[in-house]
């Protein structure tokens, strides 16, 4: 548990890492890619995966909390059309477990830092 808490803060206050909004988008984009290559089976991104990826992207962009966002699923504005929100959860339910064969160290940092920024560990009750 202690190795645990010593990551998180390693993370947490390494000033070498990308500012949040910059990580979010580089993670979205994979988690796009990897949606694309294995159901549209595809080299490159399709036109509906990159219109998603933009608009996605620009959200992030513009996201009213910058570096302070808080994860999307519990962020009290929803700036995702209806449409476009109902897309990207499919694309995160897909890729999201596979994420850790692609990019492991990223999704480490992932779960660590978005980790509700309460101390929870996502998808537990375990306190870190």
């Amino acid at each position: 548990m202690t190795m645990i808490l010593v990551y998180q803060e390693t993370i947490m206050n390494n000033t070498n890492f990308k500012h949040r909004i910059a990580k979010e988008k580089e993670t979205i984009r994979v988690m796009i890619d990897i949606y694309c290559k294995r159901k549209h089976k595809s080299t490159e991104l399709c036109e509906e995966c990159l219109a998603l990826c933009d608009y996605a992207l620009d959200r992030l962009t513009f996201c009213k909390f910058g570096d302070e966002k808080p994860p999307c699923r519990k962020c009290p504005i929803h700036c995702y059309r209806k449409d476009m929100r109902e897309k990207i959860k499919e694309v995160m339910r897909f890729s999201g477990p596979r994420l850790i064969f692609y990019r492991p160290v990223e999704t480490v940092r992932h779960l660590f830092c978005s980790s509700n920024r309460k101390g929870e560990v996502p998808g537990t009750r375990m306190k870190i």
